[in-house]
């Protein structure tokens, strides 16, 4: 079982298209049953999650995960709020640089741990202007350009 969990690793390539990302920290995700076997099975989407503070905790928001397609009438709702577990003082820090102006939480990866927990790697970003992401576009065709070369 340990073997098959580090295959699962979904990543937010968007989010860092997006954003600069200055700080990333690992959470636990409070799931359901049905929610940890849908994420072993790799049906999660995290491109339109983002990550808030409701009454002193921190919800993600907008994660879909695909409903088990074993479930029962006890299934999931694919886009619910999830509670993401971190340490208090994790929590104050972000709660304090969120409420400055342009910083937000972004959800980065979801994975599974060695222990079998789902992990939410998030990170405090700041959005990218127009010009920064035509630069981080033109930096990446340089490299793929640069890595055609050296094959040849």
């Amino acid at each position: 079982m340990a073997n098959a969990s580090k295959d699962i690793y979904i990543k937010n390539k968007k989010a860092y298209f997006e954003y600069f990302i200055s700080d990333k920290y690992t959470a636990g995700v409070k799931l359901l049953g049905t929610e940890i076997k849908s994420i072993r099975e790799g049906k999660a989407n995290l491109n339109d999650a983002f990550c808030t503070f409701i009454n002193e905790e921190l919800y993600v928001r907008n994660l879909h995960i695909s409903e088990y397609s074993y479930g029962s009438f006890y299934n999931h709702e694919a886009k619910r709020d999830r509670v993401l577990l971190l340490h208090k003082k994790e929590l104050k820090k972000l709660q304090n640089r969120t409420e400055e102006k342009g910083f937000t939480i972004v959800p980065l990866a979801l994975f599974i741990s060695d222990r079998g927990f789902a992990k939410l790697e998030i990170g405090l970003a700041q959005g990218k202007k127009l010009h920064d992401k035509r630069e981080t576009m033109k930096d990446r065709e340089s490299k793929i350009e640069m890595d055609r070369v050296m094959k040849r």
